[in-house]
């Protein structure tokens, strides 16, 4: 049973203490869990030094897990910070560790985003605890798209309601297929609360309909607004830290400020989620 929730910050988050979720959590903790999960968006659960199996298992109580097919390839230059166990025995976790040939500025820091929008049904929510962590920096921020939203204009709400964002497919990673282009919604309803929310990061190329030097001061205008300061969180992790968050209704952004003689390992899981978008042909 929770016996404190402590708020993180104004715009969201919570810690939840009392709770060891080492252990199977019964139906009612988990309610409690999922009932704050739904409220603030991001959970922390601090000092619970997780085993894999432990970390998946508390996925698989928010719902089905997200199998990772991403292919570890140590000898490859194209690899990025999110790859496979590579001893394959838990394909359910990404290992966020970066290679070394990989410059933390390539992929670190570079943009806000929500998990696989290059997909048409993103992840309900991720878990990502930190295994060994820097000494300072390599923070991860959050921001609260259901605020994004509602701070808007009714003028603005309007003119966007029923648009579609496109995201351009991707052969970021060259022993990966290409990616199609995707639509998702500017304007999203979550399918639990009901809460509606901007849906867009800045990979989003142009509003469908329109052309892209029309779609760009919107496009720029919503990125900016979604994180302003008073919309965000910024998580500075601890060993052992377990963060658990809605990836329907919030951006996150991981920050490549810290030492490169230092380690930043963290592993992550995914919960499947329901559709959102529609894969655009000819783009």
């Amino acid at each position: 049973m929770i016996t404190q929730i402590r708020r993180l910050s104004f715009a969201l988050g919570a810690e939840i203490i009392g709770i060891d979720i080492r252990k199977p959590l019964d139906d009612k903790s988990f309610s409690e869990v999922h009932a704050a999960f739904l409220e603030y968006g991001v959970l922390l659960f601090r000092g619970q030094p997780l085993t894999r199996e432990q970390h998946i298992a508390l996925t698989r109580r928010f719902g089905e897990v997200e199998k990772n097919d991403t292919k570890y390839k140590p000898d490859s230059e194209h690899l990025g910070p999110a790859h496979a166990d590579p001893e394959r025995k838990y394909p359910d976790i990404v290992v966020n560790n970066p290679h070394p040939n990989i410059k933390r500025s390539d992929y670190e820091g570079n943009f806000w985003h929500t998990d696989g929008m290059t997909g048409c049904s993103p992840p309900m929510a991720s878990l990502l605890r930190g295994i060994e962590v820097p000494e300072v920096g390599g923070d991860t921020m959050f921001a609260n798209m259901y605020l994004a939203y509602q701070t808007l204009s009714d003028t603005m709400k309007k003119l966007i309601e029923g648009l579609y964002g496109i995201r351009p497919g991707t052969t970021r990673l060259k022993y990966k297929q290409p990616t199609p282009s995707i639509a998702h919604p500017l304007v999203r309803v979550h399918p639990e609360t009901s809460r509606k929310s901007l849906y867009l990061s800045e990979k989003v190329s142009r509003i469908d309909g329109m052309t892209v030097e029309e779609s760009e001061p919107l496009i720029q205008f919503l990125c900016n607004h979604a994180v302003r300061p008073q919309f965000v969180y910024r998580h500075r992790w601890r060993k052992d830290d377990l963060l658990i968050w809605d990836n329907r209704c919030l951006l996150h952004n991981a920050v490549g400020d810290y030492d490169s003689a230092q380690t930043r390992h963290m592993e992550r899981t995914r919960v499947l989620g329901t559709p959102s978008g529609a894969y655009i042909s000819g783009e």
